[in-house]
């Protein structure tokens, strides 16, 4: 399987999935947006992956860029019906590109949340496996408010209803981070933007310590990564078969 990855910041890249996909002889492909990576020819890709970032999907005078990536995400959802998996910014920018709507939350989502799946969730290939509710680790100010024309709630929270989202067959958004590894809240906690958000969120005291917080969860969130992979890597051979047939 050929992956191409969309990076916003260095920092925030596919996580363990690298393990994952290194593993099982995946070649993959990052293209780091903001350091001014053009992005490549989609043609020979399978799957495309668009991960976080501190910078909003409005903020297009800002990052020039957000323009051509919008215009890639669409292209290669709608055009080439292609699988996609976005995460974070990732997903936020799915809906975007797809003519929905994201915006500010009244108070960012940082640290441990449950989430729940919808009945179609739970009938989804995606989360084949996943208990109806389980916990993740959130870090986002903004969300999706309006759904792109066509597009499932796949699981959601009293904090954010659009925590995952699928639009046609094999485009996922997920606005909660399975990629995490050990050293995901000192590296994002380094970024202003983030420290801000965890800050505001949870208070200095409960940021300071967020890192020992998730120390337990690891193995879970990286057991329920393994598990998303694989439903995601099925996902996308089904999508490869129907195409040559």
């Amino acid at each position: 399987m050929r992956i191409l990855v969309f990076q916003h910041v260095a920092v925030e890249h596919p996580g363990i999935f690298r393990t994952f996909w290194t593993e099982a002889r995946h070649d993959w492909r990052a293209v780091e947006l903001d350091a001014g990576e053009a992005i490549p020819t989609l043609d020979g890709f399978d799957l495309l992956v668009v991960m976080g970032g501190p910078m909003d999907v409005w903020q297009e005078k800002t990052y020039p860029w957000l323009v051509r990536e919008k215009a890639a995400i669409r292209h290669w959802v709608r055009d080439l019906g292609r699988p996609y998996f976005g995460v974070c910014l990732g997903h936020q920018l799915l809906a975007a590109a797809l003519g929905g709507k994201v915006g500010l939350m009244g108070r960012p989502e940082v640290g441990l949340a449950r989430v729940d799946l919808t009945p179609e969730g739970q009938d989804d290939p995606l989360f084949k496996g996943f208990a109806e509710g389980f916990e993740t680790f959130q870090w986002h100010g903004a969300e999706v408010t309006r759904l792109p024309e066509g597009a499932r709630i796949l699981a959601g929270n009293s904090a954010c209803p659009a925590q995952a989202i699928r639009f046609g067959p094999h485009a996922y958004g997920l606005q909660f981070h399975t990629e995490i590894e050990a050293s995901a809240v000192g590296e994002w906690e380094q970024i202003p933007e983030y420290r801000e958000s965890l800050e505001k969120a949870i208070g200095a005291k409960e940021a300071a310590r967020l890192g020992a917080t998730i120390a337990p969860k690891m193995a879970a969130f990286n057991a329920a990564a393994g598990l998303l992979n694989d439903n995601l890597c099925g996902i996308v051979a089904k999508a490869a078969q129907r195409q040559s047939a």
